[in-house]
């Protein structure tokens, strides 16, 4: 039993809790959040090393043991995931001080961001369905928060459409909670795993693996993700890089934990399903890439794309694309992230987010060009950046299990991203300047915060091998179940 588990939450929760207090002191907000964001790596980075060495991590609270009483697990998977979000998300914190804007620092910007990283740390933790959905829950409402924060009309606008979306979602969440529980008597994913294994999954527990599925992938924007392009195109850049990175990739773990430890009986049916959302997604997504020539929605659908192929390595479900999954997942949180910076950049840059509008800023900002170009190489999944090495065992998976269509279709998909992001570094940095010159604006600050993370996705790639002796440990939970189930049940 390890009580490290939950300070990845109690640490955010405690901060947002004080920054409550401090709304007119911007400043001791900032220190406080990125002394918290320090905190929250390094306990991460402990619980890694822990996992690592020790195996898997549980924490009964109050003693009850399972399946009985709420359990937080930490296994290679789950730790993983937090700490590249903690890292992720404490560069766009910094990323913040000099973009977000100070009405909107003194409107709780610092506390919605850290109860935001209470529920995405939680949903990663929890060991139980139902806490799942709390944990979401508080993720969302405080995304709602951020996402309206400023109050401009395209955000209310985006708000509504975003609130009743996820209102219909957490809905269906509950009554699929309801009805698991009333089918096998335990909301503890473990012993969810065990008894749905005894009563033979098929018939109604089918329908409601399919229920489950529904709800995750409105929240990750697989297949059913009509309303993200839009949503996530409405609050500014700092807000944007912190959906794009975090809370798309809570779904996907969703959904991986789902299909992989509750409903792995008739994968003939549910990762059937996974599949075809999965290449319709990328299909889709890639097509919403080149069509637009906004870098918001360039950029949207970008995570679209990878979201389909993430499932793409779900829906393959060997070992080989299990672990390509893993990777691929971390690689994307990071490269997201940084996507979303550089984008904030260039438009701010350029005083407009239409590409038609823009023109030869490589001349004023070369560094911020080149960047991009390497963050573009990267999302493609050039070697030997951080892409390579997920979308290779994702390929190499599917291929052994004989699924060359949708390996054509995920091939496609890394060329539609490069295209899209080639159009963006043309015709935002080469030909003429626009008439109407635009002063120079200093990103000194935000260079810094995206210089640290390009250098860790060169050093992810570089590092290949090193990272994945971690995600091999993470992905031989997810493809022998029993090792989470007996960390668990046999206290």
């Amino acid at each position: 039993m390890s009580n490290l588990l939950v300070l990845p939450i109690l640490i955010p929760l405690a901060t947002a809790v004080i920054l409550i207090f401090l709304k007119e002191k911007i400043r001791l907000q900032r220190v406080i959040s990125a002394l918290s964001g320090l905190l929250n790596i390094l306990i991460a980075v402990l619980l890694v090393t822990r996992v690592h060495s020790e195996g898997i991590q549980t924490l009964q609270m109050g003693g009850w043991l399972p399946p009985y009483g709420i359990v937080f697990v930490g296994d290679m998977f789950a730790v993983l995931l937090v700490m590249m979000a903690s890292i992720v998300s404490f560069a766009i914190l910094c990323y913040s001080f000099s973009s977000i804007g100070e009405q909107r620092e003194r409107f709780y910007y610092y506390t919605f961001f850290q109860f935001l990283l209470v529920g995405v740390y939680g949903s990663f933790l929890t060991g139980d369905i139902f806490n799942l959905f709390v944990f979401f829950e508080v993720m969302l409402i405080s995304s709602y928060a951020l996402i309206s924060l400023g109050g401009t009309k395209l955000q209310l606008r985006e708000t509504s459409k975003y609130l009743l979306i996820n209102i219909v979602s957490s809905t269906l969440f509950v009554a699929a909670v309801a009805y698991l529980y009333a089918a096998v008597g335990t909301l503890n994913m473990a012993h969810l795993s065990q008894r749905i294994a005894e009563a033979g999954q098929g018939g109604v527990l089918n329908v409601i693996a399919i229920l489950f599925l529904i709800v995750f992938s409105l929240k990750a924007g697989l297949f059913l993700f009509f309303w993200l392009p839009g949503s996530y195109s409405a609050p500014p850049a700092a807000v944007r890089a912190l959906f794009g990175a975090l809370l798309t990739k809570v779904g996907l773990y969703a959904i991986i934990r789902t299909f992989t430890l509750l409903f792995v009986n008739d994968p003939g049916f549910t990762h059937d399903w996974i599949a075809w959302m999965a290449a319709a997604t990328m299909i889709l997504g890639s097509l919403g890439a080149v069509a637009y020539k906004d870098i918001p929605r360039i950029l949207n659908y970008n995570i679209i794309i990878s979201v389909g192929f993430v499932a793409f390595g779900i829906a393959a479900g060997t070992a080989d694309s299990m672990n390509g999954a893993v990777f691929y997942l971390l690689h994307d949180m990071l490269a997201k992230g940084l996507m979303f910076i550089l984008g904030g950049m260039i438009i701010s840059a350029a005083g407009t987010d239409r590409l038609g509008s823009m023109g030869g800023m490589i001349r004023k900002y070369p560094f911020l060009g080149w960047m991009f170009f390497i963050l573009a190489l990267a999302l493609v999944g050039i070697p030997p950046l951080s892409g390579f090495a997920g979308k290779i065992m994702i390929l190499r998976g599917a291929l052994s299990e004989g699924m060359l269509t949708l390996s054509l279709i995920g091939l496609g998909s890394s060329f539609m991203v490069l295209f899209s992001l080639m159009k963006v570094f043309r015709l935002a940095f080469w030909g003429n300047e626009p008439k109407e010159e635009q002063p120079k604006v200093s990103l000194k600050a935000a260079s810094a915060v995206a210089a640290g993370l390009l250098l860790l996705v060169i050093a992810m790639g570089i590092g290949a091998e090193v990272v994945y002796t971690y995600v091999s440990q993470a992905g031989d939970v997810l493809a022998s179940p029993a090792l989470y189930i007996e960390a668990i049940m046999k206290e």
